[in-house]
């Protein structure tokens, strides 16, 4: 590896430099998770330690109804010891495509399929730790199916119209539920502009 700085692609004008990885040791393999620990080269200022959350991917479903409704899901976060109400998601699975995924969780937690996938965009959930990344998508023209939920999974199905959502957005803790309802807002703002 060479000892020349990099340049992160994302800001190719900015200048700022890619700390090099000195050495990488993978401490811990899960079913969802694994967990390495990197000694990095900060520019100019020496050595950093890193802990790093390595996840595959998730995909987050907005699906809303000809009523304007959208679905959500309760279920019982163990980490912070309650329950949430949530936008159905879930993990990518090996070399499996974002919108498959997406078309997967939401007939698996909800036992809906859509005729429409619009993707909203993606984002990090957590990169100060993470390198997790989620894929949001808009799901309309809704069939009902049946549901098939994991064995240790006991979601309930909730809906509600999506203009009280918006207006509550401030009462949402689960970050990737507010970030796909904003991206949400956003192009529902945005076809609401370009309609009149």
């Amino acid at each position: 590896m060479s000892d020349a700085p990099r340049h992160d692609p994302a800001f190719p004008e900015s200048g700022e430099v890619i700390p090099r990885v000195l050495t990488s040791q993978r401490v811990y393999t899960g079913k969802i998770i694994d967990l390495r620990v990197d000694e990095i080269a900060l520019p100019d200022r020496g050595t950093a330690v890193r802990e790093v959350v390595e996840h595959p991917g998730a995909v987050v479903v907005a699906a809303l109804d000809a009523q304007e409704q959208v679905y959500l899901v309760r279920q019982y976060r163990h980490a912070i010891g309650r329950y949430l109400l949530e936008l159905p998601a879930g993990g990518l699975e090996p070399d499996e495509a974002p919108l498959a995924a997406a078309q997967r969780e939401l007939r698996e937690e909800v036992g809906l399929s859509a005729g429409e996938w619009v993707p909203l965009g993606s984002f990090y959930s957590t990169p100060g730790f993470s390198n997790e990344q989620l894929h949001a998508y808009l799901a309309k023209d809704l069939k009902e199916v049946p549901r098939d939920l994991d064995d240790d999974e006991d979601i309930r199905v909730v809906r509600y119209p999506l203009t009280q959502v918006f207006e509550h957005l401030e009462d949402v803790p689960d970050a990737k539920t507010l970030a796909t309802l904003l991206l949400l807002r956003a192009v529902t703002q945005e076809h609401r502009t370009n309609a009149t």
